[in-house]
């Protein structure tokens, strides 16, 4: 099994990519592939609603001048997902959430590429706005059908300067907590492959009477 973690910080070596690593070292040691895909602090720009992807349907998005149809097929082959991200303005990092609007679109697009893989979200935040991030990264999860393992409490690391997250106790606590709740998850995914529900056809509505 592999697992892929997205790294939205631009802090490398920061309080995010701690967290990171600390989910890593305990599914590596359940013999679980981990790998790091560090994408905060790249020049990725948001969705253009050409709808590209959708029509032509080669998995890839329209751009072509960044990292995102690289790192896709990663994606697409992974057991699970980590999708990791600080907090700017109460809100996901500006690159981070232009890299989601546009990979969860093409894997819906063609297919439904993450329906049923194991996906959770960490955040890392001086003070406050933890909670909105973490729901906003989970919207991206739920949407795609992925199963989310949860913790003790809201998946949320504290720190401002690299190396503060090791003294939140509380935080660490959560994360090792989510990354056993993870590998349970991904041990049951693989054995319950043969019961998996059909995929339906998605239904389209708008609310203009």
């Amino acid at each position: 099994m592999k697992v892929v973690a997205i790294n939205g910080s631009p802090r490398k070596g920061g309080n995010t990519a701690y967290a990171i690593a600390l989910v890593g070292e305990i599914l590596r040691k359940e013999g679980i592939e981990y790998e790091e895909i560090q994408i905060g602090g790249m020049a990725i720009r948001g969705c253009l609603a050409c709808n590209t992807c959708s029509t032509v349907k080669n998995e890839k998005c329209a751009i072509t001048t960044d990292i995102l149809n690289d790192t896709l097929p990663n994606m697409k082959d992974a057991d699970g997902i980590v999708i990791a991200s600080p907090v700017y303005y109460s809100g996901i990092a500006g690159t981070m959430k232009c890299f989601l609007d546009r990979a969860f679109y093409v894997a819906a697009s063609n297919g439904g590429w993450f329906r049923h893989k194991v996906g959770m979200s960490i955040v890392a935040v001086r003070r406050t706005g933890g909670s909105l991030v973490f729901s906003g990264l989970n919207q991206y999860l739920t949407i795609a059908e992925m199963l989310v393992p949860a913790s003790t409490y809201w998946n949320v690391i504290h720190g401002q300067k690299p190396g503060d997250a090791v003294g939140d106790e509380e935080g660490i606590q959560t994360l090792k907590t989510l990354a056993a709740n993870m590998v349970w998850m991904l041990k049951m995914r693989e054995q319950s492959k043969a019961i998996e529900p059909q995929q339906t056809k998605k239904v389209f509505t708008n609310f203009i009477r």
